[in-house]
C-alpha cells in the first residue's frame, strides 16, 4: 500500500513540475510579442537575417466586394485539397461550389508530377460540372484560376513562385526550387484544360483577401490549424529588401511565415527539443512546433510517455502504442480536454480506442486531461502573443474607437473550443487594455483561403 501512495505522490509532483514548465507568464508573452515584431522588421529588411521571412506576396490590392465574373480556385493545405468554382455577380455577393479531397499520403512524399497530376485531375472533374448555358468563354479567352498554396515560396510576381521548402507532412524533394504555377499549368494542360493561373498565394494571404471581401475592417489573417501563419497589409515604403517595382497602391500584403520564429526567449521544454530532433525539418518552424495542430498531440504523447516510464502512470508496463511517434492526434487531445462527463468516460474510451490502454482510474484520467489542458494552454497563450505582435506592427495595439478584425481560419481555432477560448481570453483580458480589447475581434472565416484565391484571381484578371 505504501508503494502505491509513494508512486501517486511522485506522479503528482511530476505533473505539477510539467505544469510549471509549460506555463507562460504575461510578462514573457509581452516580451515575445516585441521579439516577434522585431524579427518581422528585420525580415522586411533582409529575410536572411531573420527567422521570420516576411515574404512579399505581390498582392497589393485587396477585394472591394465589387468583383464580377466566374473564377476557379485551388486550395492546397496541410490535409485537404479543395477545388472551387466561384461566381461573382458584384455587391459583395458570392456563389461558391467547392469540392474537398483528401490528398493521399503517397502524393505528399512521391514525385512532384504525381501530386500535380492528381490536382489537375480534380480540377478537371469540377470544370466538367459547368453548365454551358451558364458560362460561355469568349474566343481566345481562358478560364482563370487562383492557387492557394500553403507552403513557403519565393515569389517574383503575382503568378510565379518557387518552392523554398515543405512544411507539415509534405516532403517531395524534386519539387523544391520549382515554379509551382508552371507545375500546375503543365498538369492542367495534360488534362486538356486551357487555363491561366493568374494568382499564386499563401493560405493566409487568401484568408486575408476572403476576409476583406466579407468585412472591410479585416486588417490581418491568421491560420491556426495543421500549421500556423499570418499575413497583413504593410506599407510598401517599409519593405527595404529588393522585390521589384514598388506598387502604385503604396502597400503590399506580406506573408510573414512566422511559424518559423525562433528566439532564446521561447520557453522550450525537453519535450519540444526532442520533438524537433525527431522531425524531418530540424531547427525550423520552432514556434509552429510548440502550438500547431500538427504537433500538439505529439507533445502530449511525449509527456504521457515520460510519466508512464518515470512515474508508472499506467502501472508497471509502458503501453506499446504510447511509444509510437504521432500516435496521438490533436483532435484526440481536444476531445479529452473537453470531456465534461463526471467519470471522464470519453477520455477512458479514447485511451482504449487510440492507445489500447484499458482500466485507467478516474484520478489518472484527471491527470491526463490536465496534461492536455497544460499543453494546449501554452499553445493558445503563445498564439495570443503572436497576434499581439501583428497588432503592434499595425499600430492597433493602442488604437481606440475603430473595430479591428483579424480573420482567423484553421481547425485549431475552429474546432478546439478550449484552445480558442484561452487564446481570446489571453489576448483581450491579459495583453490588451480594456479600451483597445473591446474593438479587437478575432473572427473565424472558414475556408476563406480558397475563396480569397478566386477573388485575387478576379482582381488580377487578364481580361479587365
Amino acid at each position: 500500500m505504501g508503494e502505491c501512495v509513494k508512486g501517486s505522490e511522485n506522479l503528482g509532483k511530476m505533473v505539477k513540475k510539467i505544469e510549471e514548465e509549460f506555463w507562460v507568464s504575461v510578462e514573457l508573452l509581452n516580451k515575445l510579442a516585441n521579439d516577434i515584431e522585431f524579427d518581422m522588421i528585420k525580415g522586411l529588411q533582409d529575410e536572411d537575417s531573420s527567422s521570420i521571412k516576411m515574404l512579399v506576396s505581390y498582392v497589393d490590392i485587396l477585394p472591394t466586394g465589387n468583383e464580377e465574373g466566374r473564377f476557379y480556385a485551388l486550395d492546397l493545405g496541410g490535409t485537404n485539397l479543395r477545388v472551387l468554382q466561384v461566381k461573382l455577380p458584384g455587391n459583395r455577393v458570392i456563389d461558391i461550389k467547392a469540392e474537398p479531397y483528401m490528398v493521399p499520403h503517397e502524393f505528399k512524399v512521391g514525385k512532384s508530377h504525381e501530386l500535380f497530376d492528381y490536382i489537375a485531375e480534380k480540377v478537371h472533374s469540377v470544370v466538367e460540372t459547368e453548365e454551358d448555358s451558364d458560362f460561355e468563354l469568349l474566343p481566345g479567352r481562358k478560364r482563370e484560376l487562383g492557387f492557394t498554396f500553403s507552403f513557403p515560396v519565393h515569389q517574383t510576381r503575382i503568378n510565379s513562385g518557387t518552392l523554398i521548402n515543405w512544411t507539415k507532412d509534405f516532403n517531395i524533394h524534386d519539387a523544391i526550387g520549382k515554379d509551382m504555377v508552371e507545375e500546375v499549368e503543365k498538369a492542367l494542360e495534360k488534362q486538356g484544360l486551357d487555363m491561366n493561373v493568374t494568382a499564386l498565394l499563401n493560405d493566409t494571404v487568401g484568408t486575408l483577401a476572403g476576409g476583406r471581401f466579407y468585412n472591410k475592417n479585416v486588417v490581418a489573417a491568421v491560420i491556426l490549424g495543421t500549421g500556423m501563419n499570418a499575413a497583413y497589409m504593410e506599407r510598401s515604403e517599409n519593405i527595404l529588401k529588393p522585390y521589384g517595382p514598388p506598387p502604385e497602391s503604396g502597400q503590399m500584403v506580406i506573408n510573414t511565415e512566422w511559424g518559423n520564429f525562433n528566439s532564446p526567449l521561447l520557453p522550450l521544454t525537453d519535450y519540444d527539443r526532442a520533438l524537433d530532433l525527431d522531425s524531418p525539418n530540424r531547427q525550423k518552424q520552432i514556434l509552429e512546433k510548440m502550438l500547431s495542430g500538427r504537433y500538439l498531440g505529439e507533445i502530449v504523447r511525449r509527456v504521457l510517455l515520460h510519466l508512464a516510464e518515470d512515474a508508472s502512470l499506467f502501472g508497471d508496463t509502458v503501453p506499446p502504442k504510447l511509444q509510437q511517434r504521432n500516435a496521438l492526434g490533436t483532435e484526440i487531445v481536444s476531445a479529452m480536454h473537453s470531456d465534461k462527463s463526471t467519470d471522464l468516460s470519453l477520455t477512458g474510451q479514447l485511451l482504449q480506442d487510440v492507445l489500447e490502454i484499458r482500466n485507467v482510474s478516474l484520478e489518472k484520467k484527471q491527470l491526463i486531461v490536465k496534461i492536455c489542458e497544460t499543453v494546449a494552454t501554452r499553445g493558445a497563450r503563445l498564439s495570443a502573443a503572436a497576434i499581439l505582435s501583428i497588432l503592434k506592427r499595425l499600430g492597433k495595439d493602442t488604437a481606440q474607437g475603430e473595430e479591428t478584425v483579424i480573420a482567423v481560419d484553421g481547425s485549431l481555432f475552429g474546432k478546439y473550443e478550449e484552445f480558442k477560448t484561452c487564446l481570446q481570453h489571453t489576448l483581450t483580458n491579459e495583453l490588451l487594455n480594456k479600451q483597445v480589447s473591446k474593438n479587437v475581434v478575432l473572427e473565424q472565416f472558414k475556408d476563406a483561403s480558397g475563396v480569397g484565391a478566386a477573388l485575387v484571381a478576379a482582381s488580377h484578371s487578364s481580361y479587365h
